[in-house]
């Protein structure tokens, strides 16, 4: 495969034009007002991300239980179970795509 060298390389940017930038958005003649109003949802969400945030999804015991049993050549598949569940995922998912819509 030949590399194409057609496309040519993007200039550098300095740090200073970025300081330069901000210095004309934000002159000292501008008065700025630094307010944040949250709709009551957002608030109901961030709320409910900080009750969950200490909440563990990953069940640490289970995994060192398994972990063991893998090491130790005891750890047993059952292709039926995964199966089941694999397609009760499915279901899940195509289900809360057509409630989407």
């Amino acid at each position: 495969m030949k590399i194409d060298k057609s496309l040519q390389s993007v200039t550098t940017v300095s740090v200073n034009d970025g300081k330069r930038r901000t210095d004309l958005v934000s002159s000292p003649n501008t008065t700025q007002e630094n307010n944040v109003h949250l709709s009551p949802n957002a608030t109901k969400l961030q709320n409910i991300d900080g009750t969950s945030a200490g909440d563990s999804i990953v069940n640490t015991v289970r995994v060192q239980e398994i972990k063991q049993a893998i090491s130790e050549g005891n750890f047993r598949i059952n292709p039926e179970v995964i199966a089941d569940r694999l397609l009760e995922t499915v279901k899940e998912l195509i289900q809360s795509r057509k409630d989407a819509v």
